[in-house]
């Protein structure tokens, strides 16, 4: 097709806003699919999806469109997730189009993530539509929303797009304005290949499946590529579109959004963010790929079974072709064996990787408490980075620890204020400023250790607003503090997967917290285990998990009370010597007992 027929276009919302629903509909007003196939969440397909109700993977469908000037348009929609946590997904499909649509719920107006990923879409100087959905809704209010939607981008209120996606109410005009306003790609067929990949999946007969948009030139099936970061060469196996499902076609021109079915069987080999081109004759330079993604939140994953390691390796690497923004090394503990230390966007990420090597890849896994990048500044002058707390070296060699600290933005109706501000104040929290982007709601802006909000900053901000507030976050810098590594001792061994790094006001708290919690889930053993929390070189909390004693006494009816001490000295004997070669074996439920501390 021409490419002055061709839009290449994504959505782009905060979570829950209706992104997929809307997706659906022009599904089924293009025809793309039939009622008959007609699911909620097509786009969504994995069942973790379905279950959260969120975007979690950028995905990509062709829709052809017969407009009201007549014309047969070709309409390539990217979809992409709206949780903060998958902001990279959203990037790199920004990168593929030329347009956007702005999604906004009638009822809840404009969130954090909606501002995060509109100056995503600015700064790829992409056209914006703005749309509002859900205008059905009793508690919908869409004129205000309209108003603060047209101070945001300079729109005339009235000219901002009302519908409902469920109720398919208006979505007609959508398409109409996807064809007016986006403009058409730019690309030359007669320049050298140029595609972009932004996304990928592995297939056990084809090999690394690319998911691109091609810049410039032509692809054929009989073409030989080159992946120009990696150097790897191949014939491609098939090359085709998007339909939802994968559909084979001849070639693939400038402007066009397909798949490339490489046949490569390793992974490394197929990099997103690389340009495919032809290996006879390449371009002179490669596309602008993107920025390389920095994990905020690293956690130790370990198989149950040693066994399992080399499965959860190339489980591991297959998820990362499909997840660019995880990564991961190998590392080894202690309690657990060997593993892999992973680095996470967010809690949220962690979660779905977690979930996904249990679903998918059918793993026994332990995961680690979550734990932030440090710096640390030895006596020396040298600078470390370490991702876990048992990297950390002896205290007599540190001269400071710098922990990251982040811009958080929270958007909250202005009635939970106080609420707020309490939240993050507690959790070391700086505050800058505040704006108003409507007259009943307020923007914060604060400065907080990520090392906070980690772990269930979010529930709690949620649970405090009722569901009102929505947060952004991203990188400022690091800090020096008073830090130390809070250690917890279990039958006097210092259990690594334990450690975490803590303010030393909060030590002692969350030391004593632990310790509670273990003493209960810890089983008991024939001999007394004891459990200590030691921080800046002493030990600050401490309790016993009780011994399990067999009566021997049962036996003695009666006689003389020096047999029953003997009995019982003699039992004390060997408990003494069971405690020096004793093992105590650490549950999983321990672990998750660290990682939830602080939820109480």
């Amino acid at each position: 097709m021409a490419n002055k027929n061709i839009r290449n276009f994504c959505i782009i919302a905060h979570i829950d806003h209706g992104k997929s629903t809307l997706a659906d509909r022009l599904l089924q007003l293009t025809g793309t699919i039939s009622d008959r196939e007609m699911v909620e969440q097509v786009l969504d397909s994995m069942d973790l999806e379905r279950e959260k109700g969120v975007t979690i993977k950028a995905s990509a469908v062709r829709m052809n469109y017969q407009a009201q000037d007549g014309e047969l348009y070709e309409l390539n929609l990217i979809d992409t997730p709206g949780h903060v946590d998958f902001g990279y997904e959203v990037s790199r499909a920004l990168a593929a189009c030329e347009g956007a649509l702005l999604v906004v719920d009638a009822s809840q107006g404009i969130e954090a993530q909606t501002l995060a990923n509109l100056y995503l879409a600015l700064e790829a100087d992409l056209e914006i539509i703005p749309i509002i959905n859900k205008i059905d809704l009793i508690s919908a209010h869409p004129d205000q929303v309209a108003e603060d939607l047209s101070k945001l981008l300079g729109t005339p209120a009235d000219q901002i797009l009302r519908i409902s996606a469920k109720a398919g109410i208006n979505v007609e005009s959508v398409l109409e304005a996807i064809v007016r306003q986006i403009p058409p790609p730019s690309g030359d067929e007669q320049a050298p290949l140029r595609a972009l990949i932004f996304d990928s999946h592995y297939d056990p007969y084809k090999g690394v499946v690319a998911y691109l948009r091609v810049m410039d030139g032509t692809i054929s099936p009989n073409d030989s590529l080159m992946l120009m970061a990696s150097g790897a060469e191949f014939k491609p196996v098939e090359i085709g579109i998007f339909a939802p499902d994968l559909r084979p076609v001849e070639r693939l021109t400038a402007g066009e959004v397909g798949y490339v079915a490489t046949g490569l069987k390793t992974v490394r080999e197929c990099r997103v963010g690389d340009t495919l081109t032809h290996a006879q004759r390449p371009a002179s330079e490669p596309l602008p790929g993107y920025r390389k993604v920095k994990p905020m939140v690293f956690a130790g994953i370990y198989p149950v079974e040693n066994e399992d390691y080399e499965d959860l390796k190339e489980a591991l690497e297959k998820l990362q072709l499909n997840d660019a923004s995880l990564v991961f090394e190998p590392e080894t503990s202690q309690a657990l064996n060997f593993g892999f230390r992973c680095g996470f966007l967010g809690m949220f990420h962690m979660e779905i990787v977690q979930e996904r090597l249990e679903r998918e890849y059918d793993l026994d896994i332990v995961v680690t408490a979550p734990s932030v990048e440090y710096e640390v500044v030895l006596r020396n002058g040298e600078t470390l980075r370490i991702h876990s707390p048992a990297e950390l070296p002896d205290e007599a060699q540190i001269q400071e620890i710098r922990e990251p600290w982040m811009t958080l933005e929270i958007i909250t109706p202005t009635e939970y204020y106080g609420a707020v501000m309490d939240l993050v104040t507690k959790r070391r929290g700086i505050f800058l400023r505040q704006e108003y982007p409507a007259p009943d709601r307020v923007q914060m802006i604060f400065e907080i250790p990520l090392s906070q909000i980690i772990v269930d900053f979010f529930d709690q901000l949620k649970a405090r607003t009722r569901g009102y507030a929505s947060m952004d976050y991203h990188f400022k810098e690091y800090r020096p503090d008073d830090l130390v590594k809070l250690e917890i001792l279990v039958n006097n061994e210092p259990v690594d997967a334990f450690a975490t790094i803590v303010h030393r006001k909060e030590a002692y708290h969350k030391g004593q917290a632990i310790i509670s919690k273990l003493k209960d889930l810890i089983p008991r053993q024939l001999f007394v285990v004891p459990i200590q929390a030691a921080a800046a070189g002493r030990v600050i909390s401490r309790a016993n998990v009780k011994a399990l004693r067999k009566d021997v006494l049962a036996k003695c009816y009666g006689g003389d009370i020096t047999r029953k001490k003997k009995l019982l000295e003699k039992q004390k004997r060997g408990k003494k010597r069971l405690k020096m070669i004793g093992n105590v074996e650490i549950p999983q439920e321990a672990f998750f007992a660290v990682l939830r501390h602080g939820e109480e």
